[in-house]
């Protein structure tokens, strides 16, 4: 379906594509773990090329939100450390977004997040307060991260593994993943413009219709993450990272 039809979006394509954009505000909210169901919902009514550039927008729209009611958490060494690679990953994506077969791209992500899960539980069963220092970590995860974010939003399941990795209370792992996505999804937004040309007249209409569910997901989020507490969030955050590396395959 090309974006300039309009109106010819049918009514399951809106039902879809609304509550993509509605789970999408919960996540935005700090309801961490759940961008493959928004990104897999919008890109079964759309397609999934055309799904990632209308994202945009409405992403930053969310990330704006949450920059402003979690900045006071935000931790900026992390973001520091991380971002350098995540925007390598960025530009990486750019150039390979077009040619890389789906399948390959699908399996090898699945592989890579069922590896750190490994590796997050494995740690978590040491009870060891220390925490992965080597820039080999956050170099690996930042990358994967950026090139998963061009290509298909799907940044979120390598970046909650670093964060969780860095051991970041909830509030903190909330309010520095806000700034880290507002930063990158700003910096592709050119791209999806000029490069990729997903963004136009015509999305932006769409996004304008969809902007209402945004909201509401993102009250509703911001309620849901204050009556969970820390060990629950992080249980959440790491069964929901699993259900959606096993979902990317039927994507």
């Amino acid at each position: 379906m090309f974006l300039s039809a309009f109106t010819e979006i049918s009514v399951a394509a809106w039902v879809m594509a609304t509550t993509a954009v509605f789970l999408m505000g919960i996540s935005k909210a700090g309801l961490k773990g759940m961008s493959i169901f928004n990104v897999t919902l919008m890109a079964l009514a759309f397609g999934s090329r055309a799904s990632t550039g209308l994202f945009i927008p409405l992403l930053i729209v969310g990330d704006i939100f949450a920059v402003v009611y979690y900045n006071r958490h935000t931790q900026w060494k992390y973001i520091l450390k991380f971002i350098p690679w995540m925007i390598a990953g960025i530009l990486i994506g750019v150039l390979i977004g077009k040619d890389l077969p789906e399948w390959e791209f699908k399996w090898g992500m699945v592989v890579v997040i069922f590896l750190s899960l490994g590796l997050l539980l494995w740690w978590d069963r040491r009870k060891s307060e220390r925490v992965p220092s080597h820039w080999a970590f956050a170099g690996s995860m930042g990358i994967l991260a950026g090139i998963c974010t061009m290509i298909g939003n799907l940044a979120g399941a390598f970046t909650n593994i670093f964060f969780l990795a860095m051991r970041l209370p909830k509030n903190e792992f909330v309010g520095t993943a806000a700034w880290l996505f507002f930063i990158t999804n700003v910096f592709k937004l050119p791209f999806h413009i000029f490069v990729w040309k997903t963004i136009s007249a015509e999305s932006l209409l769409i996004n304008l219709k969809l902007l209402p569910a945004i909201f509401v997901g993102l009250f509703l989020g911001v309620f849901l993450v204050k009556k969970i507490n820390e060990k629950n969030y992080k249980r959440f955050i790491l069964i929901v990272t699993a259900i959606g590396a096993v979902a990317i395959l039927f994507r």
